[in-house]
C-alpha cells in the first residue's frame, strides 16, 4: 500500500480501459506525515477523491481485483482516503 497526495488530473482524448466513466489522477507519493517525496504515479479513482487529499493506493495485480477493475488494464488504484495516521500512539497526520 502506498500513501500519496492527489496533485492533479490526467486527461486523455482517447482511452480504452473498458471502465465506464474512468477518472485518472496524478498522485505524488508521501511519507506517513503527508510530506511529498517527489515521486509520482497515475492511479484510477473509483471512490471520488478531491485534489490535495491524502490517499491509499494499491499497485500491480491487486489493482485488478475489484468488481470495476477485474481483467482491466489497471496498474494503480486509489482505494481509500486517509483521515488520520497514528504512529506509536501519536497522531502524525490528521485531515
Amino acid at each position: 500500500m502506498i500513501l500519496g497526495k492527489v496533485v492533479g488530473t490526467i486527461v486523455s482524448s482517447t482511452i480504452n480501459d473498458g471502465i465506464k466513466g474512468s477518472r485518472y489522477l496524478l498522485v505524488e507519493k508521501t511519507d506517513q506525515y503527508g510530506k511529498k517525496l517527489g515521486d509520482y504515479l497515475v492511479a484510477l479513482d473509483i471512490i471520488g477523491v478531491a485534489n490535495d487529499e491524502l490517499v491509499m493506493v494499491t499497485e500491480g495485480s491487486p489493482s485488478r481485483e475489484t468488481p470495476e477493475t477485474v481483467s482491466k488494464p489497471v496498474d494503480a488504484l486509489i482505494v481509500g482516503i486517509v483521515d488520520l495516521i497514528d504512529e506509536n500512539e501519536t497522531v502524525v497526520y490528521s485531515k
